[in-house]
């Protein structure tokens, strides 16, 4: 059972790694910065894996950036660097769109599922010394201790990143409801504008009209 166990961590997620595209680390505090560099920004769940296909489908929970109006949406897997969301589970996602409108998921970028299982990011296992290896039960505790301290960071991140994006979202929102009410005061200081221009030539036209009267009677 526990060679069985260190046999399954060792061959899903040592090749994943070794055959990723070369990405530079990027730090928590600065995921949502380089992710809002993406077209499309979104936190949602995959419903729909097509492994054969490569073909992968996400229910939009929450639209951050980009301009969509399904609640639907694809990725279509394009090579070695394209993330592999295999698992259906919520995800934070940073894409680019493709000409038919689905979407391209960079393994660079800072997206990330809610579990890191499913992905091609997940980091190699630790290396187990020598004298170790005759210890399974030692190797098979090295193991779960790493794959708790991966899955444990990978939810810091992946909070932090949710909460950043709510925030970013709310500023936007109030900036778009800033300039609605300026634009309306605008509007409403052209129109008191325009009503006085028009009173003070009508007040002029009735003074003419009155003078003009008055002389006449003379």
């Amino acid at each position: 059972m526990k060679f069985t166990y260190l046999l399954f961590f060792t061959i899903i997620f040592f090749p994943n790694y070794s055959f990723s595209c070369d990405c530079k680390p990027i730090d928590r505090e600065n995921m949502v910065e380089i992710g809002l560099k993406y077209e499309i920004v979104f936190y949602g769940e995959v419903i729909k894996v097509d492994s054969i296909k490569r073909v992968y489908t996400f229910r939009i929970i929450e639209l951050f950036k980009g301009k969509y109006n399904s609640q639907f949406i694809t990725q279509k897997y394009s090579g070695n660097c394209s993330h592999i969301p295999s698992l259906k589970q919520l995800w934070i996602v940073y894409g680019y769109f493709n000409d038919d409108k689905t979407i391209e998921v960079s393994s660079c970028s800072p997206s990330t599922g809610f579990k890191p299982y499913g992905t091609n990011s997940v980091p190699p296992p630790p290396d187990i010394a020598v004298s170790q290896k005759k210890d399974d039960q030692i190797k098979t505790l090295t193991f779960y201790a790493w794959d708790l301290k991966f899955e444990n960071r990978n939810l810091q991140d992946w909070i932090y990143q949710l909460e950043k994006l709510r925030i970013y979202k709310k500023s936007r929102k109030e900036i778009s409801d800033q300039e609605k009410t300026e634009t309306k005061l605008e509007t409403y200081g052209r129109y008191i504008i325009i009503s006085l221009i028009v009173n003070i030539v009508l007040l002029l036209s009735l003074i003419f009209i009155f003078l003009k009267k008055k002389n006449f009677a003379k």
